[in-house]
């Protein structure tokens, strides 16, 4: 039994061919009549979102195409959606946290153009079509499949830029395979309540630190009209001194999100005691990076104002961490929500953890929500 499936195509280099170089050429209708095979599922519709190089979206349009799946996906049909790599990872987490029905949505796409000898776009769209459709793939929320392998979108990441295989998940490895059109999942990952978010126009500066660092770049990020901050710490969380006292200038300013550096591990509470010490940087901002949260990632975006600016005394907030699960019950620890609460009002303003790997400077969001229930 098969459950009907909607293919939207957005662009990417599966969308992509060309004698010499690949440029966008190819809409939804033409990847389907490339894969003779997707004419025996009854019931499948195509339709072209956009059609743009991965590196081209932006976050408008990251949230056009999730809206996009979300409504394919409420009228109980499986949902697959075609996107270029360069940003699959965030487009995909991005429509993972939106999304809380059954229907699976499988984000696909392609490392070789259509044009270019042994193409994969075919075979990848082949094996996302047979997860979508199927039931047993109901429950999965989103995920990403690329050269045989399904992984949970809030873990996945691409890990080489050339390979075949360029997605893995560092904190599990592939929920499942798919051989031959069939789907073999091997576990379900946890999901948590989904988030509604109306625009996506904030700008949070991600900003790396490393041997040396002067906080230079900690102080321009947040004097560029910034919404927010996030500074990607050293080892277990901690800052040389001048980049600490640019983070303690940065938090008068805006709010402020600290993450490790390294892909795995936590950003510790209390081991040890010199100056930029992990609890320097607890005291200062809310700390997104521990174990089972570095897959997280920001939402890039350009250097533009936003549609409306936070006030001033907004900005200047005491940030803390509120933890969704009791200390006991640490089934679902891994998807806690941080808060920013007023320094001068208990009003929470929600903001979802975000952490990310070494950048140069790029630009996400945070959106705000009402506060989580228990």
């Amino acid at each position: 039994m098969y459950r009907a499936v909607t293919i939207l195509s957005t662009g990417g280099t599966i969308a992509m061919s060309g004698d010499r170089m690949a440029v966008p050429a190819l809409d939804g209708a033409a990847l389907v009549a490339a894969v003779p095979a997707l004419a025996d599922y009854p019931g499948l519709e195509v339709r072209s979102v956009c059609n743009l190089p991965g590196s081209h979206l932006d976050t408008p349009d990251a949230l056009v195409i999730a809206q996009a799946a979300l409504a394919e996906a409420a009228r109980g049909r499986g949902v697959v959606v075609t996107h270029g790599t360069d940003t699959l990872e965030e487009t995909a987490y991005l429509t993972d946290v939106m999304y809380g029905e059954d229907a699976p949505i499988v984000f696909t796409g392609a490392i070789r153009p259509a044009s270019a000898p042994g193409a994969d776009g075919p075979a990848n769209l082949s094996d996302a079509v047979a997860l979508a459709a199927s039931i047993a793939g109901g429950g999965l929320g989103v995920v990403v499949v690329f050269a045989g392998r399904v992984h949970a979108a809030r873990y996945v990441r691409k890990m080489d830029s050339t390979a075949a295989e360029p997605f893995g998940s560092p904190h599990g490895g592939a929920i499942g395979v798919i051989h031959e059109g069939r789907v073999n999942i091997g576990t379900f990952p946890v999901r948590r309540p989904p988030l509604s978010p109306t625009h996506l126009d904030l700008r949070v500066p991600i900003v790396p630190t490393w041997l040396g660092d002067d906080g230079a770049l900690i102080r321009l990020a947040a004097m560029d009209s910034a919404d927010g901050l996030v500074v990607s710490t050293l080892g277990a969380g901690h800052l040389g001194p001048r980049a600490l006292a640019a983070l303690r200038d940065a938090v008068t300013r805006i709010p402020v999100v600290a993450t490790t550096r390294p892909e795995r591990g936590a950003i510790l509470y209390e081991t040890y005691g010199f100056e930029g010490k992990e609890a320097d940087i607890r005291e200062l901002a809310v700390a997104a990076g521990g174990a089972d949260e570095q897959h997280r990632r920001p939402i890039a975006r350009p250097c533009r104002p936003p549609r409306q600016r936070q006030q001033p005394a907004l900005l200047a907030q005491t940030v803390v961490v509120h933890q969704e699960a009791a200390a006991a019950d640490r089934r679902d620890a891994a998807w806690p929500h941080a808060h920013m609460v007023s320094a001068n009002s208990s009003r929470p303003i929600s903001m979802r953890r975000i952490s990310l790997v070494p950048a140069p400077i790029s630009y996400s969001l945070a959106s705000r929500h009402k506060r989580p229930s228990g």
